[in-house]
């Protein structure tokens, strides 16, 4: 390897290491002084912003799956920090709501590392935006890492829906039953 090449790994590993130093840190931190984890404190900044909104807004707003969310959302509403509501215009739809205890614990928490990192890249240019895809694709590349499913940032969660087993009840019967034949419609 050339000394110049040397100098630009190093120059990495070290940047890699500035990065999880801080996310670490950072993380302690929001868990420290609020008691939520990073996704969380997320989740109740951004609804903070728009006063009210649905669930696959805030999925969208958060670069999370909705199903992600819901798992957020029972969490912080179990612990007081959000409400449900359902919308008078359309019963269908429920938004999500700061519970007075949700607004006093933003006003004073901490910056949320996943918010800063949206911030920052969304202002960067596409050719800024491709760069930074394609370094962070060829780490993922180098370390084989490709089929971890990403764990949130200062959370047990995953980011991937939640696979539903839906069994009808005749797939129920039949897999009790596997000498049944099924019928075909």
């Amino acid at each position: 390897m050339m000394e110049s090449n040397a100098r630009v790994v190093a120059d990495i590993v070290d940047n890699i290491r500035r990065i999880f130093q801080f996310i670490n840190e950072h993380s302690k931190k929001v868990k420290r002084e609020t008691g939520l984890t990073g996704p969380q404190l997320w989740a109740i900044k951004t609804i903070a912003e728009s006063s009210t909104m649905n669930v696959s807004d805030l999925a969208h707003r958060i670069y999370l799956h909705p199903a992600t969310v819901v798992g957020i959302l029972d969490r912080l509403e179990i612990n007081g920090l959000v409400k449900r509501v359902r919308s008078k215009e359309d019963r269908r739809v429920v938004k999500v709501q700061l519970t007075m205890q949700g607004k006093a614990l933003v006003k004073n928490a901490p910056a949320v590392v996943q918010g800063l990192l949206v911030s920052g890249l969304e202002h960067l240019s596409d050719q800024k935006l491709a760069t930074i895809g394609d370094g962070l694709s060829g780490l993922v590349d180098i370390l084989g890492v490709k089929s971890i499913p990403p764990k949130l940032i200062g959370s047990r969660e995953v980011n991937v829906p939640k696979k539903r087993i839906r069994h009808s009840h005749k797939a129920r019967v039949h897999s009790k039953h596997p000498g049944l034949k099924k019928k075909v419609s």
